[in-house]
């Protein structure tokens, strides 16, 4: 997941959950928390039984998330959020714990004169996770066009920069899809199974390799005994569950966009 991907989630995650971005610079984002997303992220639950109880003003966090530490402002300071770190971990199980799935319409500027079309989107953001002893994490973010077909990847930079709502603008007029989302979701996993199978599994040898090795000492350390104990049929059973190379697909979030047209990066 590349610098730009992770700030433009961030971006949405915050402002899809009314949390005003104060200064975004393209390479880290001020971000004034609400008192819900404050409760949610920043574990202090005996200060907010202190404000609820006394009566007292709130005062929800404001962080500073840097996503790429090039060429940041040197008086900046904040959380470096990277793929894999603590914080955006927090935000896609934030994301999970309030449903992953929106539904949005874009706003449009009201026009008397004529009706702007917006086309429905499937999109769906994916954590593809390659694991054995160490672990790769990679998102994908895929859109399908429900009335064409059409895929894309980077979706989610397809529409960041838009603006959207719960309810359609006035003036507006939503074509219905032709595809269902539920198929159109089996087609977007499928691609992502066809980038697995297209990508390069030398991990797995490699941790077969490791794996090996260390059974070789374990056996080692053992040889020579007539009963093994209980604990290297133990240490056997933990050294294959931490080599056995495992791939996971993951829905982080997702939904249906009625946008105007995009195009194919």
């Amino acid at each position: 997941m590349y610098p730009q991907q992770i700030h433009a989630y961030l971006h949405r995650f915050f402002q899809e959950n009314q949390c005003v971005i104060t200064e975004d610079a393209g390479n880290f984002m001020r971000v004034q928390l609400t008192i819900e997303m404050d409760k949610k992220m920043m574990n202090r639950p005996f200060y907010w039984q202190y404000v609820e109880t006394t009566g007292a003003v709130p005062c929800p966090a404001q962080l500073t998330f840097i996503t790429d530490t090039t060429n940041v402002r040197e008086d900046v300071r904040g959380e470096v959020v990277h793929f894999g770190s603590y914080r955006l971990n927090q935000v896609f199980n934030v994301t999970k714990q309030q449903g992953s799935i929106v539904h949005l319409f874009e706003k449009v500027r009201v026009n008397d004169r004529t009706k702007t079309i917006l086309t429905p989107w499937l999109g769906v953001n994916f954590k593809v996770t390659y694991a054995s002893d160490q672990t790769k994490e990679t998102l994908f973010s895929l859109g399908m066009n429900l009335m064409t077909g059409q895929i894309i990847d980077g979706f989610q930079e397809s529409v960041e920069n838009r603006e959207f709502d719960v309810e359609m603008s006035a003036h507006t007029f939503n074509l219905p899809y032709t595809i269902k989302p539920l198929r159109a979701l089996g087609r977007l996993e499928g691609m992502i199974i066809d980038l697995i199978k297209q990508d390069d599994h030398q991990w797995i040898d490699e941790a077969t390799n490791r794996w090996k090795k260390d059974q070789r000492v374990l056996e080692y350390f053992y040889e020579g005994l007539e009963h093994r104990p209980e604990s290297y049929e133990v240490e056997k059973k933990a050294m294959e569950e931490q080599y056995s190379p495992k791939i996971v697909i993951e829905i982080i979030n997702g939904g249906l966009f009625y946008v105007t047209a995009i195009h194919a990066n």
